[in-house]
């Protein structure tokens, strides 16, 4: 029945249909795989086909979407990862969230490259896969109850090797910024876009799977060998330093050249502070222990235990760079074990902790301007640098109580319903708060957030990097770049979306950059792996096929150039400290969209959808 010859590939698609209960596979041919690869490539096709501009995000006919890659289950680096895709539900446009951990790995080696979930189940189930069975099955005892609780009822009920993707009660609420939560205590997360809603509007609790399938190799000796060649960088340089100090082994740097947000994007410096929530603070005080993502080498995660005040005992996983910037520096909190009980917070109840930093920094903002008061916090002293005030927020979001329910539904439609000047210091794009990384103090972040497919992203440029310190040889950057500089920056930008894209796709982390697994690397793993022989052109033209694809469903929600900007405090705003610009925005918007092949309005053009393939696509 199944025609894959392809390595790399299990050449199967689950769907699942949860108003009637009924389950199908169906081939994933290798014609497919060639020109979407999977993760988000095959994601955003099956989106493009399963739903049309018109469907309910929270609606039975949106779908949820897991996918991996070719490479994913295999020895290669950082390769467990899966990328979740759906309508999403805070923004109304294409949603995507990556997630590391096992997850990815025990479901492709079940038997299946991708599953779609569609419809709405009468009462709460949870959806069990192995190797020999899919099952949708009660889960009316997990309801209600957070993720690291359901996590353990799981692998106890069921077998400890299991992996587990579920939603916490900020899901079952359908706050629109609640995220799935897929390794327990360490937080792995499918962060982004509010797809946690979208399984708590299908009673969907969790996605539970186990397999010890072989994933077939093509060139496994050639595959071991690149991978002994990379090795020694994999273990030196800036994976280093994120393996001794996790990701926010930076933060100081950040908060130096302005990268950090501080204070609702407002703040210029906060020197000494950021020295309290640095990663190496956090070695020399907070952290017990770290962990790895299925074939990872690095281990950024890190485990944390309080050793006093009123979080002593707490051993859970610890805050990223991104937590300890929204829950942190933008809300003035420098309680580093009070952050560390944010994100636990966060992660219980399933709650994406950058957009939950954006929207309780926002309404700081608007609490200290006079626009909320304590009438509509519920008594809440909401005030800049309180961790109590952070912590009950949370719990009013989670819990939809409050002027907690209105956070949950993000901070533009906060703001718009606050009124007033509120929508002059609501920081997103298309809908999605900022993650961490401030666009005047890089320039190719702004264009990266304003033309990123599901709202403001670092991830799906990842610019930030190398415009301070790191270089990129191998698609044409043999050194760093200015990072103040216009120059160019719309070419890079353009590159490393569609680099990107594929990365996304495969599916790996995006850490491996930095220890050497850059583009003719990750060309060669394809390769290897599949048996294919996909040359360098052929690998970034693919990737941007996928972006395309991914604007071509935005064109039809009504995305167009509009949509491309920033907020207001981002281009007017100088707030000194590591920078003291606006970002060009519009200069770099017209040179990025001859370079793409889009209009005026930021369409893509017939003929670039020819070039591409992707006529039948086409909608507007």
């Amino acid at each position: 029945m199944f025609t894959m010859t392809a390595s790399g590939y299990m050449g199967k698609i689950l769907y699942i249909d949860l108003s009637t209960g009924k389950v199908r596979v169906e081939e994933l041919t290798e014609q497919i795989a060639e020109k979407y690869i999977g993760g988000s490539g095959l994601g955003a096709k099956i989106l493009f086909e399963e739903t049309s501009a018109e469907v309910d995000p929270l609606g039975p006919e949106n779908v949820l979407i897991f996918a991996t890659g070719p490479i994913t289950g295999t020895r290669v680096f950082s390769s467990s990862r899966f990328e979740t895709v759906a309508k999403s539900p805070l923004t109304g446009i294409y949603g995507e969230a990556s997630c590391g951990g096992y997850w990815g790995e025990k479901f492709k080696r079940s038997g299946y490259d991708a599953l779609v979930i569609r419809g709405k189940a009468e009462k709460p189930v949870y959806i069990y896969i192995d190797e020999e069975e899919v099952q949708i099955k009660d889960a009316s005892f997990l309801w209600g109850k957070d993720t690291f609780e359901t996590t353990h009822i799981l692998r106890g009920k069921i077998d400890r090797s299991i992996a587990a993707a579920v939603i916490g009660q900020a899901g079952e609420n359908l706050v629109k910024i609640s995220c799935i939560i897929a390794a327990g205590e360490h937080g792995r997360a499918v962060g982004r876009c509010g797809l946690g809603a979208v399984m708590g509007s299908k009673n969907l609790k969790a996605i539970v799977v186990n397999g010890k399938k072989k994933v077939k190799i093509a060139r496994e000796d050639e595959v071991k060998s690149l991978m002994k060649k990379i090795m020694p960088r994999m273990r030196s340089g800036v994976a280093e330093a994120i393996r001794k100090f996790g990701t926010s082994a930076g933060f100081v740097d950040c908060e130096n050249t302005g990268d950090l947000p501080i204070k609702n994007w407002y703040q210029g410096r906060w020197e000494e502070e950021a020295k309290k929530l640095s990663g190496q603070t956090m070695a020399e005080t907070i952290l017990v222990g770290r962990y790895h993502c299925a074939r990872c080498v690095v281990g950024c995660g890190r485990v944390v235990e309080a050793a006093d005040g009123p979080y002593k005992g707490m051993q859970i996983g610890g805050p990223e760079y991104e937590t300890l910037g929204m829950l942190g520096s933008n809300c003035l909190i420098d309680d580093l074990p009070g952050i560390a009980k944010a994100n636990e917070l966060c992660n219980r109840y399933g709650l994406d902790t950058i957009s939950t930093g954006g929207v309780i920094s926002f309404a700081m903002e608007a609490y200290d301007r006079g626009l909320i008061s304590k009438e509509d916090t519920e008594g809440v002293e909401l005030e800049w640098g309180s961790t109590s005030a952070l912590i009950q927020m949370i719990h009013q979001i989670a819990q939809r109580k409050g002027i907690g329910e209105l956070l949950g539904e993000g901070v533009k439609r906060a703001a718009e319903k606050i009124g007033g000047y509120a929508v002059e210091f609501a920081i997103h794009t298309k809908g999605l708060e900022f993650p961490a990384h401030d666009p005047r103090a890089k320039v190719a972040t702004a264009l990266a957030y304003a033309t990123s497919n599901r709202g403001a992203c670092h991830c799906q440029a990842f610019t930030h990097d190398f415009e301070n310190g790191v270089s990129l040889p191998d698609l044409g950057y043999p050194e760093t770049l200015d990072r103040f500089a216009v120059e160019g920056k719309a070419e890079f930008v353009f590159k490393m979306q569609n680099l990107m894209s594929m990365i996304d796709s495969l599916t790996c982390c995006k850490f491996v950059i930095h220890g050497g697994v850059t583009v003719e690397p990750l060309r060669e793993f394809l390769n290897y792996v599949t048996g294919w022989s996909m040359d360098t052109g052929e690998f970034l033209k693919t990737g941007e096929r996928i972006f395309n694809l991914k604007r071509l469903y935005n064109v039809r929600c009504g995305i167009s150039r509009k949509d491309d900007t920033l907020p207001p405090r981002i281009l007017t705003h100088k707030r000194g400290g590591g920078t003291n610009i606006l970002p060009f925005l519009n200069l770099m918007l017209n040179e990025y969209y001859q370079l793409r092949g889009w209009d005026e309005f930021g369409i893509p053009t017939e003929e670039k959808l020819e070039e591409l393939g992707l006529k039948e696509f086409k909608s507007y």
